[in-house]
This record gives C-alpha cells, sequence and structure tokens, in this order.
C-alpha cells in the first residue's frame, strides 16, 4: 500500500511517500508564514507535480501535528486533492508504546513508536533536533521512561543573532577548532560543541538513571551536524518521526 504521510512540526512540515514501511522521497516546506487553504491546495499540488506523485496511486494520507492551528487547513488542503479524509494521529492513538502523559506532543509519541518498532529488544533514546531539543526514552516493553525538552539549537542560535547588536547569523556547521578566532567560528563552536557537550550529558545522566547502555537515535532537521562528532549516537535518520506516524496510522 502506497501512503503519504505528512508530519507538521513548528519550523517545517515534512512529507514523506511510503511503499510498505519503505520511504524513499520525502521533501520539506516551512512551516510559516501561515496560508490559506486555498494557497496550501495549489502548493501542494505543484510539489506533486515536481516529485511526479500520482495521487491515484496514494491509498492512504497519515496527519500527525504539534500546530493544531494548521492541521484543519493542510487536512482539508489535502482532502481536495485526494478526495478522501486523511487520517489525524497523535498521542491518543493506540500503540504498543505507552505514552504516560496527555501533554505528550505527538512529534514525540511518533518518535518513541518508530524506535519501537525500528530497533526492538533494547532501551533507546530518541534526540529530536528541531525548534526543541527533545530527548525521549522508551525501554524494550514499550514504556515511555521519560522525554526531556530544552530549546532548540537554530532558536537558541536565533535567539542570539536577534538579541546581540554585533553577532551574525551563520552557517551551522563545524568549526575548525573548538578555539575560534573570529566571530563566526566562535559562535559556531559554541552552537555545535555547546549542544554536543549537553547531549552527551543527557545520554550519560539517562543511562545511569535508568541502569542501562541505551541505544541513541538522532533525527530533526540538524541532526546530521551532531552525529559525525560523537560516538554516543549510533544512527541519524531524518525520517524517523515520519516513521512513527505511519507506523501509527498505517492500520487505522
Amino acid at each position: 500500500m502506497n501512503s503519504i504521510v505528512i508530519n507538521i512540526g513548528n519550523t517545517n512540515i515534512r512529507f514523506g511517500i511510503f511503499e510498505g514501511e519503505n520511504c524513499d522521497v520525502s521533501w520539506v516546506i516551512n512551516t510559516k508564514p501561515y496560508r490559506s487553504q486555498d494557497e496550501l491546495y495549489i502548493q501542494f499540488l505543484n510539489i506533486y507535480q515536481a516529485y511526479h506523485v500520482d495521487v491515484k496511486t496514494i491509498e492512504k494520507v497519515i496527519i500527525g501535528s504539534v500546530v493544531p492551528q494548521l492541521t484543519y487547513d493542510i487536512s482539508r488542503a489535502i482532502s481536495r486533492i485526494h478526495g478522501k479524509k486523511p487520517v489525524i494521529v497523535d498521542r491518543n492513538t493506540p500503540s504498543e508504546v505507552e505514552a504516560k502523559s496527555k501533554q505528550m506532543g505527538t512529534d514525540i509519541y511518533a518518535n518513541l513508536v518508530a524506535a519501537h518498532h525500528l530497533y526492538p529488544k533494547k532501551k533507546k533514546i530518541i534526540f529530536d533536533f528541531g525548534t526543541a531539543l527533545t530527548a525521549s526514552c522508551v525501554d524494550e516493553n514499550g514504556e515511555t521512561l521519560g522525554v526531556i525538552i530544552a530549546p532548540g539549537i537554530i532558536t537558541a542560535l536565533n535567539s542570539l543573532i536577534h538579541d546581540t547588536a554585533q553577532l551574525p547569523e551563520i552557517e551551522l556547521i563545524k568549526p575548525k577548532s573548538v578555539l575560534g578566532l573570529d566571530t563566526v567560528s566562535c559562535m559556531q563552536s559554541g552552537m555545535v560543541y555547546g549542544y554536543l557537550g549537553m547531549v552527551e550529558g543527557f545520554i550519560d545522566r539517562i543511562n545511569a538513571e535508568v541502569k542501562d547502555d541505551c541505544f541513541v537515535i538522532a533525527t530533526g532537521g540538524v541532526s546530521h551536524v551532531y552525529k559525525p562528532l560523537t560516538e554516543k549516537i549510533q544512527v541519524a535518520d531524518r525520517l524517523h518521526t515520519l516513521k512513527g506516524l505511519y507506523f501509527l496510522g498505517k492500520d487505522l
């Protein structure tokens, strides 16, 4: 069965085309500025054309969202294109994972579900490098052990640039050295190695708390920057959250 899975986040909206459980085609658009249903309808049609998506071959559309005001408009636009209502999944959607919290975001829940399906028989930590940096932990039985939420890297970087008079916009890449000699490399070091230290510290503290050596997955927009810099992250998968949404919605 072919499906389109849509993850509506605060910064980006990611689409993925699934053939069974495999996703070989995906794309991302900006969440902001918000668009009307008509604008979304036209934009989605144009993207479908660019990626050669045949609407007739799509049997199901699955949507997960952490932006309630966008969920309705995107759902209506998708319904117009596909002639069917999308399946909306959230933390109340049944799965083998026990959410344990009525406040858990759909993206965090999807990350836990994907980890439970893809990496069984061990405790997992999933770092999502999105608008917020989240670390969520699930055990081999699907029990949620807990979640950490911190300011996201890009969110913190934008705040730093906005609230200072002389700091420029920078590209988030690994600097040549930890100690910088110009403003750009100094900022890159702070954002890359500062957050890397935070992530590695979280891993050590979580492992100590759950008394295990957890398998660590990284996902989200800038996860590719951090995975090569540490041996504490085993897998980097930008589509991890989409896969969790797919597992939640495939049988609905």
